[in-house]
């Protein structure tokens, strides 16, 4: 496609895929999984994972993406004409859009939080009988607004449709204005806050404590369960089997070097996991948190409000936090809806105003769904879950592996003869040490320990 729509720079979109992978799968779900498999001992596999499997398989997406220049559908028609495997796009298409659907919820609260925070409505006294701080009555309070906040039916509404109105205006602008522009923005805003909070947690008393649980391994701690969660995050963390990486790399100008954005991408994308461990262990060990259990939602909108009420400054620090994760959250809801954007224009022809109200408007219908199921709608189960649980588990748990999976098979098996090769080395123009490696990896590796994990996680 000749008028295909590029990033305007180098920079901008190396800026704008790292913001597609770096979101609240970082900075929401990192810690939390860090701490519930053992810390430094889960650090360790997750960091193999993203160079054993991860920056392969984001090489595999890439080459489809710049090679094709289309959507992700459209890389499996262009390449298999007279095969179904367009089937492994409109999968991944699917699971990006059921993603986006509870993201979005997330996202309102990310908002109503740093409201709340900016406001000091959040951290209403508390006071024990002797007139101290009570830590634990911080606790009862901190997880009963939470629960009353999510239970609530319209409350939530609101937040949720704000965040669906910045995505809305942001996408309508288009790639170089809307989402290479908003990336160069948020994205170096979002590390400057992570190197803030970084600095702040050095200081509390017991930060050794807590580099030490985050880096010092306890291998006694590696289990089955910890390696198939640890390749869940780095898969979940860096995008890969959603389609975004496969959109955003459509735009990338034709003499990019994907074996260097790749690893470049991997490389901040795994900065920002660490980052988030520097900065929740030393808080966790220093407040003796760690007997709370630290899950997603816990951690982010109970733990650390917790925190931040024990600190000088209160306001100040919860609100840069909660701006911090609404930045995360805006730059996966952005890249998530993207996916589906591109395949309305490449396949249907559509203009990019009708293709962005087309996939947002039944957004505001699906995440109204999502958000009642935490309250009035709890009662609708599917297999067992409400709405937002089921989507999450079906999308994260397997479409994106099965995707994956066959990403990997079709690059590796069924692509015409060098086109990888030709893909990673620029047809010849540049040398790449990555690319036998990267081959065997995708043909071989990767769909084997991808399908034990899928397969693990169901027995």
């Amino acid at each position: 496609m000749s008028n295909k729509a590029q990033f305007g720079s180098k920079i901008g979109l190396i800026i704008a895929t790292v913001g597609s992978a770096v979101g609240l799968g970082n900075v929401w779900r990192f810690p939390a999984e860090a701490q519930t498999n053992g810390g430094a001992a889960f650090l360790l596999l997750y960091i193999g994972c993203v160079f054993l499997l991860g920056i392969p398989v984001m090489l595999a997406e890439f080459s489809l993406g710049r090679g094709q220049r289309t959507d992700s559908v459209g890389v499996f028609h262009k390449l298999a004409p007279k095969r179904p495997w367009w089937i492994v796009g409109a999968l991944a298409i699917l699971a990006s859009y059921l993603i986006l659907s509870f993201y979005m919820v997330v996202a309102g609260w990310t908002f109503e939080y740093m409201w709340q925070s900016i406001t000091g409505s959040l951290y209403a006294p508390v006071v024990g009988i002797d007139g101290s701080l009570a830590t634990d009555m911080l606790d009862r309070q901190f997880r009963t607004k939470m629960q009353e906040y999510i239970m609530q039916d319209w409350k939530p509404l609101i937040p949720t449709y704000i965040m669906l109105a910045i995505n809305l205006g942001i996408l309508l602008m288009g790639v170089q204005k809307g989402i290479e522009k908003m990336s160069n923005i948020l994205m170096p805003m979002l590390f400057v806050l992570l190197l803030v909070f970084c600095g702040v947690s050095m200081t509390f008393p017991k930060a050794i404590d807590g580099l030490e649980f985050f880096f010092r391994p306890d291998f006694s701690k590696i289990t089955p369960g910890v390696v198939i969660n640890a390749l869940g995050q780095a898969f979940f963390s860096l995008s890969l089997g959603m389609g975004i990486l496969i959109t955003y790399s459509s735009y990338f100008p034709k003499d990019t070097k994907l074996g260097k954005t790749a690893v470049t991408v991997s490389m901040l994308d795994l900065l920002v996991a660490v980052m988030m461990g520097v900065i929740i262990f030393p808080a966790v060990k220093t407040f003796g948190l760690d007997e709370h259990g630290l899950e997603g939602v816990t951690l982010v909108f109970v733990t650390l409000p917790e925190v931040f009420a024990q600190m000088p400054g209160t306001q100040i620090w919860s609100s840069l936090f909660f701006l911090l994760l609404m930045v995360a959250a805006l730059t996966s809801t952005i890249s998530l809806a993207e996916v589906s954007i591109a395949f309305m224009m490449d396949r249907f022809r559509m203009k990019r105003t009708a293709a962005c109200l087309t996939v947002i408007l039944p957004l505001f219908v699906l995440s109204t769904l999502c958000s009642l199921s935490q309250g009035s709608l709890s009662w609708l189960k599917i297999a067992g879950l409400n709405i937002f649980d089921f989507l999450d588990t079906m999308a994260t748990n397997v479409m994106l592996p099965v995707g994956a999976i066959f990403t990997c098979l079709f690059v590796g098996w069924c692509v015409p003869k060098g086109y990888f090769k030709d893909e990673i080395t620029n047809n010849g123009t540049i040398r790449s040490r990555i690319y036998r490696p990267g081959l065997f990896i995708v043909k071989y590796v990767a769909p084997i320990l991808i399908a034990v994990v899928l397969i693990s996680s169901f027995l």
